[in-house]
């Protein structure tokens, strides 16, 4: 079965001061529709902005991940959205009416709590997935850290710090389900070494910072002079170290607590992808910038990779589905069957014989299939997705209006397995379907167009 979108199912508020401004804010989480995404909306300024929570939206990573559209801003996103993610949520919108949302304990968990008691629901669309296929490695050579995704029958993560400290030891972090989230990882405190915390300070940064929302590391012998300071900087009356180098009376909700909440940033930002991964990542030494690069690096292969599909498997309409919607047949049907559909693409496939009459004069000798027929078995494939909008399909035509930016790559030869992989631009609007497709053969990219066609009702 796929997976389903969800939203909450009632609205919920609550408020904190930033970790960096300093400033308390209220946010208040609503139900938003299908394939809407999360989306916060600025409610302090003109118009209320919206920064939809997406890649393209990244803006920096200043000690958290901040997300800009316009004017408008948003920063320390992170926990929350490792909270959204960790419930399954897919659509969401959050009223924030100042520029950073409150840190609260420094983990995601008040955040989860809110969101349960908005009650969560099931939407009808299907959740967009990244299935791994094959293994992919990535490393950001300025920060040394390393990503690596393998294939997996579900989605797991195993992230690994080392801080070469003495106070912070080498530790590792483990989720095997995203169901362990809330227990196992939602809790997990965000922490900072002593000796950066005055340079943050005097860099505009940790305004709202408490010993309630952070674990400090001390790494140093600290005297009282200096303590004295750290007092002043966290609105304390006295400060001490523990014994094993952390400030105050602060205990460790597991001994890999930091190595937990790095994997809980993980989660946070590579939510900006707007997809779910399924596949096992494994992490050395992560950080937000080295997140968010290796985000956009999945996406990028994302969108020049061949979808994957078992040819074997069930699909979602046969041959026989196919005619009972459009009108062509053979020779003129160049589709055989559908592998995927939903309400803004449709992947179909076309199985390539040397029985096609095309190949007896194009060419003899060194057949290979007409790109405009490519074009039309991509336009057939395209045709199901818009005739899915209407009760009555057998009723309707498909009309071209516009072909666009068409691009052939490689030669599509008999034998070869065609996979159309179609997506909208933009929604359908009066029978009209704008989309973008791709052929490939197995992990060729064969062909790319533009297409626009009109359906119209002939009976």
């Amino acid at each position: 079965m796929p997976e389903i979108q969800n939203t909450i199912t009632s609205q919920n508020t609550l408020n904190g001061v930033g970790l960096h401004t300093g400033l308390m804010t209220n946010i208040t989480f609503k139900p938003a529709k299908e394939n809407n995404g999360i989306c916060f909306i600025r409610t302090d300024l003109e118009g209320h902005p919206e920064i939809a929570a997406n890649l393209s939206n990244f803006y920096e990573t200043k000690r958290s991940t901040q997300l800009k559209c316009g004017v408008a801003s948003v920063q320390t996103t992170e926990h929350l959205l490792a909270a959204v993610k960790g419930l399954e949520i897919d659509n969401l919108i959050i009223e924030i009416d100042g520029p950073e949302l409150p840190i609260l304990d420094g983990s995601s968990k008040p955040f989860v709590d809110a969101l349960l008691k908005c009650g969560i629901q099931k939407q009808d669309a299907k959740r967009k997935i990244f299935k791994v296929n094959k293994k992919y490695h990535f490393k950001d050579e300025e920060t040394q850290s390393e990503y690596t995704l393998e294939p997996y029958n579900g989605f797991k993560v195993d992230v690994a710090i080392d801080y070469e400290s003495k106070v912070l030891p080498k530790s590792e972090a483990n989720l095997n389900s995203i169901n362990e989230f809330v227990n196992d990882i939602s809790p997990s405190r965000t922490f900072v070494f002593l000796h950066e915390i005055q340079s943050l300070f005097n860099l505009g940064l940790i305004k709202g910072g408490d010993l309630s929302n952070a674990i400090v590391f001390v790494e140093d012998e600290v005297n009282s002079k200096e303590l004295f300071k750290l007092a002043d900087i966290f609105n304390k009356k006295d400060i001490s170290v523990k014994e094993q180098g952390i400030l105050n009376n602060v205990d460790l909700y597991y001994e890999n607590e930091p190595a937990r909440h790095k994997l809980l940033d993980v989660i946070g930002d590579l939510s900006l992808m707007g997809i779910s991964i399924q596949g096992h990542l494994k992490i050395s030494k992560p950080g937000h910038k080295s997140n968010i690069a290796f985000a956009k690096k999945i996406m990028q292969i994302m969108k020049t990779e061949a979808p994957y599909f078992d040819i074997n498997q069930t699909p979602v309409k046969d041959i026989h589905q196919i005619m009972e919607m459009l009108p062509h047949r053979p020779p003129f049907l160049l589709i055989d069957k559908i592998m995927d559909l939903g309400d803004t693409h449709v992947v179909g496939l076309k199985n390539v014989t040397m029985n096609e009459d095309f190949f007896q004069g194009h060419f003899p000798g060194a057949p290979v299939m007409p790109g405009v027929l490519l074009i039309e078995a991509m336009a057939q494939t395209g045709g199901i997705l818009i005739l899915s909008t209407v009760p009555d399909p057998e009723n309707y035509l498909t009309y071209f209006m516009k072909i666009d930016k068409v691009k052939f790559k490689q030669k599509v030869l008999p034998g070869d397995t065609v996979i159309f992989d179609c997506k909208l631009m933009s929604p359908i609007r009066r029978g009209i379907c704008h989309m973008f497709g791709q052929a490939y053969v197995g992990e060729k990219l064969v062909m790319e167009a533009e297409l626009m066609a009109q359906i119209k009702k002939v009976k």
